[in-house]
């Protein structure tokens, strides 16, 4: 991406998604000339993630608003520490501590219904002998559980198409938080069954954010609400300096 005058927006999607989940939002913004990348999201551990992303930031010239999805708000919350980023937008997403982990900030809140809706499976980490484990929602609780307010027939699709996190992701502690040097915002989703939106409000205020509710929003917020998620990504870019 080549340098421009108003800061570039990269969305980081979350866990159970893909980077397609941001496509209303990346719509909202390019009609008023924002420069957007939605890079992919491995998935496969919280150091990892972080570094991939951080080398989609190092490839833009000029400065950057870095946008995290649920866990994505992990991964900018590290990758975020890169020199250009100049803001952080959290949307329905941990906002970490540095030595921090994901089960951590979770488990200080009542557990939501994610937790009892996760499917394990084993992929290969080395061929032919090591595996590790890799957590999925059950299909028939992902339409309550991520996207109640997005219409059913869509919610099978995204259910088909998820993508898994690494189960490791939970428990490995963020080795920085870029909120404690960069301006940061959070959409809180009103009605998410994923992250309770207590741990939502309570990384706003930690990190002394501009916070945002969005009533009655689901999990996936960027997808049934993008206009007002847009709106608040916009607010991030136009009080950055370019």
């Amino acid at each position: 991406m080549t340098e421009s005058s108003t800061p570039a927006v990269v969305l980081v999607h979350g866990a159970f998604a893909d980077a397609a989940s941001w496509s209303g939002v990346i719509a909202e913004l390019q009609e008023h000339g924002i420069p957007v990348v939605a890079p992919p999201n491995p998935l496969r551990g919280l150091a990892a993630d972080a570094a991939y992303v951080a080398s989609a930031i190092a490839q833009i010239d000029g400065p950057v608003v870095l946008v995290g999805h649920s866990y994505g708000g992990a991964v900018i919350t590290v990758a975020g520490a890169a020199e250009n980023v100049v803001g952080l937008v959290y949307v329905a997403a941990y906002v970490l501590e540095k030595g921090e982990s994901l089960g951590e900030l979770q488990g200080r809140f009542p557990e939501p219904p994610l937790g009892a809706s996760l499917r394990p499976a084993s992929y290969p980490v080395s061929y032919p002998a090591a595996t590790a484990v890799e957590l999925a929602i059950v299909p028939e609780a992902f339409p309550q559980v991520f996207a109640a307010d997005v219409p059913a027939e869509v919610t099978r699709v995204l259910a088909a198409a998820q993508r898994p996190l690494a189960a490791g992701a939970f428990t490995e502690p963020a080795s920085a938080a870029a909120w404690r040097t960069k301006p940061s915002w959070v959409v809180v989703a009103g009605a998410d069954q994923a992250i309770n939106p207590d741990v939502q409000r309570f990384g706003a205020e930690r990190a002394g954010a501009t916070s945002v509710e969005v009533a009655g929003a689901s999990h996936a917020v960027a997808m049934s609400r993008p206009k007002e998620v847009a709106d608040v990504i916009r607010q991030a870019v136009q009080a950055t300096p370019a």
